[in-house]
């Protein structure tokens, strides 16, 4: 019945501090101490961070001079992804032990889609127990999970109890649940349109939800079917395994407009640390890169270039980037935002948007979990 009334058991396994974990385990003498993966005392940006590290306030993707700086002890290990890959794929071999339908989202995190599991276990709660039991078993690492009857939910679940935890939400508990939550632990929600629901009095999914889609489209834009569809615990996503993606990038808008080469190539150059770091993350290998640059009167342009194979490290990559960036130099009234992509991607999976239907689901029936 459950099946009929399009109700999933979804797990969403995120493995705790991965890169930097993984770097404990196989040197005993980085046990209890900041550790930071990638990046140097002198440049570069973090890949990851311990969770020791993380008391300190370093994150991923923080320039390294900052971490330092809020972590004088800190010690920068190089990364080793041959060994990060090897790993994710020892842990998505104990995911398909339980379920074919796996959808990674990165080297360290996937949905698990157990609605009918192969062990014939039934309940997803003692799954996600013994899915993290075996990785503990196999691989020495942590790993937490969430567990409910969506994507949306059992990824924000993962993340609640932090590290080595677990968290289940029932079907009767979603809409409660993300009610209670702070609008910045929505996908998608940043900095910006943080600042912008702060000032529209949006604080938590409860004064979302009390917003119409049409308010909602009015001051977010396309965003705002998904807004009001997670705002109230919906989410019809499927976990499907294979898709692949087909980018991964990043960019940057500036508070003061670049006008300068030299002003222009920092700015490239840490574009390219950030990105080329969610590249290896994901596991992503792609043969075409994008240059967006956005100049002050708003006007958008792109450059692009492929190769007959893949780009074959982030020295190749930030070269690629570089000179894209010199084929638009000099510029005449200034850049405000810059990215790069790596397009033409083998390897990587994506999760859909959120369905653009929306149920009432406020009558769940009770469900295994």
């Amino acid at each position: 019945m459950s099946e009929q009334l399009g109700i999933r058991k979804i797990i969403h396994i995120d493995m705790d501090a991965f890169f930097a974990s993984v770097e404990q385990r196989d040197h005993p003498e980085l046990r209890g101490k900041p550790v930071a993966v990638g990046g140097s005392a002198a440049r570069g940006v973090v890949a990851a961070a311990s969770y020791e590290a993380r008391e300190f306030g370093v994150r991923s993707a923080m320039p390294s001079v900052t971490a330092k700086r809020r972590c004088p002890d800190l010690i920068f290990v190089k990364h080793r992804f041959d060994v990060y890959r090897e790993v994710s794929q020892q842990i998505r071999a104990i995911f398909r032990m339980h379920s074919d339908l796996v959808e990674p989202l990165s080297l360290d995190e996937a949905y698990i889609d157990v609605t009918q599991d192969k062990m014939g276990i039934g309940n997803a709660t003692r799954i996600a127990e013994m899915i993290r039991a075996e990785i503990k078993k196999q691989t020495q690492l942590t790993a937490s999970a969430g567990v409910s009857y969506n994507k949306f939910i059992a990824k924000i679940a993962s993340d609640q109890n932090k590290p080595d935890g677990m968290c289940v939400i029932k079907p009767h508990q979603g809409a409660d649940f993300v009610a209670q939550l702070p609008v910045r632990r929505f996908f998608g929600v940043g900095p910006k349109t943080g600042e912008r629901m702060a000032k529209l009095n949006i604080h938590t999914g409860a004064d979302l939800r009390a917003q119409s889609e049409d308010f909602l489209r009015q001051h977010f834009g396309n965003s705002a079917g998904y807004l009001f569809r997670a705002s109230r615990g919906v989410d019809h996503r499927e976990v499907k395994p294979n898709r692949i993606r087909k980018s991964v990038g990043g960019e940057r808008t500036y508070g003061e407009d670049l006008v300068s080469d030299t002003d222009l190539e920092e700015a490239m150059e840490k574009i390219i640390d950030i990105v080329w770091n969610s590249i290896e993350k994901s596991g992503a290998r792609g043969r075409t890169v994008t240059l967006k640059a956005k100049y002050a009167d708003f006007r958008q342009i792109t450059r692009s270039k492929s190769l007959e194979r893949n780009v074959e490290g982030k020295a190749e990559f930030a070269e690629l980037g570089r000179e894209l960036l010199a084929s638009i130099m000099p510029v005449e009234n200034g850049v405000r935002l810059l990215g790069l992509t790596l397009a033409n991607l083998e390897g990587v999976e994506e999760a859909d948007k959120l369905s653009a239907s929306h149920d009432d689901d406020s009558q769940q029936p009770a469900f295994n979990f």
